[in-house]
């Protein structure tokens, strides 16, 4: 199961990576999280697109 790792504390809740996101795995709240790891397809998008850089890896 491959999903993007993100730091909360670098998180800005720009909601970059949500738009980014081909699958659709990403949620935004107060900071951007995981909603549904079983369907990341493990892309990268999401972590090439952040600004902050607060999406450090895709972790399998």
């Amino acid at each position: 199961m491959a999903h993007p790792v993100i730091v909360a504390d670098e998180c800005i809740a720009c909601g970059v990576c949500v738009d980014a996101c081909p699958q659709g795995v990403i949620e935004l709240g107060d900071v951007a999280t995981v909603s549904d790891e079983d369907s990341c397809i493990a892309c990268g998008v999401c972590m090439e697109q952040c600004p902050a850089g607060a999406i450090t890896e895709i972790a399998e």
